[in-house]
């Protein structure tokens, strides 16, 4: 279609989207955005509409697609309750910087602010003010304009720290004719770090005697992270991931030193605080990063701290760090790799002991008669390298998170799915999004509470036709992380933690998907390589975990048992 003949804003917001290399959206259809759908069917060949089953899903599906492409995710629901649905998308693209654009079909303009039907108003909801929610709100008011919002939309979600933006579509303007031409790509304009910051950062870094790097945060590409390889191989720097951003760096290289978040390695947890220089490279260093801001005391760090980030808001905001650079991360790590080291690097023996010290704490404790670390090793060995994993929130995931070893952005692309908000629900929507954009396999590993949270996805998987795609159910009948919580804190009372669980295996028959059912760490491999001699249908492996098995570290019994003797004065 030529662009100087008029066509209605909707199909023109569909051609805006496919200008910026958009081939997949994720979305609930809502009778406020019907001329997007026709638009959608119009330009079918280009660009695919996946319909969710509830918006929650469908916005951790494009949460998830801004973290494996890099551009920002794409979303589409209806104004009112499929917003509200899907906020909890939004909020965890924001905490985890991730470039993603929610798009929200609105009343019409005749109709504002009378409480039309499903009526809200997003700048309020997701503004700003709101600290958290969204980098922007912009709604569309004139149809020639629309290309112009969309172009902002992927500048503001990629520019500086990435996240999430919405805009707001009011149905009476999608109707409108247009003639306004789609804007070129947006690339992201860079940070780079100064002349100065590079050689005060130099000389901080060979004035050192025990540094560690701590890597994280939005805005890696695979050239970045192959750039801080290279940064860690010359200055013989330990290397620990930011809370679940574990597949920056190589886990398998001999620098790498662990994952500083929830359930960290106790020997890891000591270095970082002995540790004379902390180099934060993308990191916001929030509070499952430094343990609830304890390894880093906020806001005056016992340990001298460089903390490079893209966001200048986030510079100061919550450490007072000595030296603090704002620069993207493909401008940052790229030049910190050009740094000559000193001829002299005493703290080699350092990173061997870091090391050393993350091999250990891969080493299981055996459990009977079902051993998640077990199981997590035979994942790990029976998929292909550069196997995406994906997973929710809740203690099962702390096996995942400890026992494999995750490969880096540059070697295969994100391997690791995982909300830093602490999202319940995500896992599988995040999964089968990567299953139908990817050409990987996908593995979800959930807990029983986690994987209702958005259970129905399985029928999108079968529906779009999903391969590679293997989904772990962890059941123990209980909300297990709340379960801890309640023992360590409140001993032998119980409230509100049960789960009652219909049959996982059965469940996933029905949608579509193999399933099989283990309860022996023995069952796991034969029930595993089944699911990989069917790459073309997804699998359901239904896990039953005793619910004494609390942690990868300790059982509910022993938390309790140490919560009483702590009451008791022992």
């Amino acid at each position: 279609m030529s662009l100087s003949i008029p066509r209605l804003a909707g199909h023109a917001l569909v051609e805006a989207l496919i200008a910026q290399g958009v081939t997949d959206v994720f979305g609930v259809p809502g009778e406020s955005y019907l001329a997007v759908l026709d638009g959608f069917h119009e330009h079918r060949e280009q660009v695919r509409f996946i319909a969710c089953r509830q918006e929650g899903g469908a916005a951790f599906m494009a949460e998830a697609q801004g973290k494996l492409t890099g551009r920002p995710g794409i979303c589409f629901v209806t104004r009112g309750p499929g917003a509200t649905n899907a906020s909890i998308g939004l909020h965890t693209a924001f905490q985890d910087s991730t470039p993603m654009i929610l798009f929200i079909g609105q009343v019409a303009s005749d109709q504002r602010d009378r409480e039309a039907f499903q009526e809200l108003d997003y700048r309020q909801m997701f503004g700003p003010g709101t600290l958290g929610m969204a980098k922007w709100v912009g709604e569309v008011q004139d149809a020639d304009r629309l290309p112009e919002y969309v172009a902002r939309a992927f500048h503001t979600a990629l520019q500086g720290r990435p996240g999430p933006v919405v805009l707001v579509l009011p149905e009476d303007m999608l109707t409108r004719a247009t003639t306004a031409p789609v804007l070129p790509r947006v690339r992201a304009a860079e940070a780079a770090p100064t002349p100065a910051a590079l050689v005060e950062l130099r000389e901080r870094l060979a004035a050192a005697q025990r540094p560690l790097l701590i890597a994280g945060g939005g805005g890696w590409t695979p050239q970045s992270t192959a750039a801080l390889q290279r940064l860690a191989e010359a200055w013989q720097l330990p290397v620990g991931c930011a809370f679940r951003f574990q597949d920056l760096f190589d886990n398998a290289h001999p620098n790498y030193a662990g994952d500083v978040g929830i359930g960290i390695n106790p020997k890891l947890a000591a270095r970082v605080r002995e540790a004379d220089l902390i180099l934060a490279l993308g990191p916001r260093l929030g509070e499952m990063t430094t343990s609830g801001y304890t390894l880093l005391q906020a806001p005056r760090p016992q340990q001298q701290l460089i903390h490079i980030h893209a966001g200048p808001e986030e510079l100061g905001r919550v450490y007072a760090a000595d030296l603090m650079i704002n620069a993207s991360m493909g401008c940052a790590a790229s030049a910190l790799a050009e740094l000559p080291p000193p001829d002299d690097i005493p703290w080699r023996d350092w990173t061997r002991r870091a090391n050393a010290d993350y091999l250990a704490n891969r080493q299981p404790t055996p459990v009977s008669p079902l051993d998640m670390a077990e199981v997590v090793r035979q994942l790990a060995t029976g998929l292909p390298a550069g196997t995406i994993f994906t997973n929710g929130a809740g203690n099962y995931s702390g096996w995942l998170h400890r026992f494999h070893a995750y490969t880096a952005l540059h070697q295969h692309g994100r391997s690791q799915l995982a909300p830093t908000s602490g999202a319940m629900g995500y896992g599988l929507p995040a999964a089968v999004a990567a299953a139908l954009i990817q050409q990987r396999w996908v593995v979800n590993i959930a807990g029983d509470g986690d994987f209702l949270m958005n259970g129905q996805e399985l029928a999108t998987a079968t529906g779009y036709g999903a391969q590679r795609l293997i989904s772990v159910v962890v059941d123990n009948g209980t909300y297990g992380t709340i379960r801890m919580h309640q023992e360590r804190e409140y001993p032998g009372r119980v409230s509100g933690s049960d789960l009652f669980n219909p049959d996982f295996a059965a469940l996933a028959q029905a949608y579509g998907w193999r399933a099989a059912r283990v309860a022996r760490t023995e069952d796991f491999e034969p029930a595993l390589r089944e699911a990989l001699a069917h790459p073309e249908q997804p699998t359901l492996l239904h896990l039953k975990l005793d619910a004494d098995v609390s942690t990868s570290r300790s059982t509910l019994s022993a938390i309790r048992a140490a919560a009483e003797q702590r009451r008791a004065g022992v």
